[in-house]
């Protein structure tokens, strides 16, 4: 039969390396979101930058307004 001391020594050394996964695990996943936390900022300034210009583009071009046309066969 096993040492309880021995037991419990190896119980604890199991545990202090899985905490050590996870703390490492933690830290990665935590790069990860904020570089995807950055990278969708970027892309909401971006989809605003287009929404504008096409907004802007609508307006310069003749019938390219917001507003309802009947259509000719009417």
């Amino acid at each position: 039969m096993s040492d309880p001391l021995e037991t419990l020594t190896k119980r604890i050394e199991e545990l202090e390396n899985q905490a050590a996964f996870q703390d490492g695990l933690h830290e990665s996943l935590n790069l990860v979101v904020a570089k995807q936390d950055g990278e969708i900022l970027e892309l909401k300034r971006q989809v605003n930058l287009l929404a504008a210009r096409l907004k802007d583009f609508g307006e310069a071009v003749p019938g390219g307004g917001t507003e309802a046309e009947i259509p000719p066969h009417y």
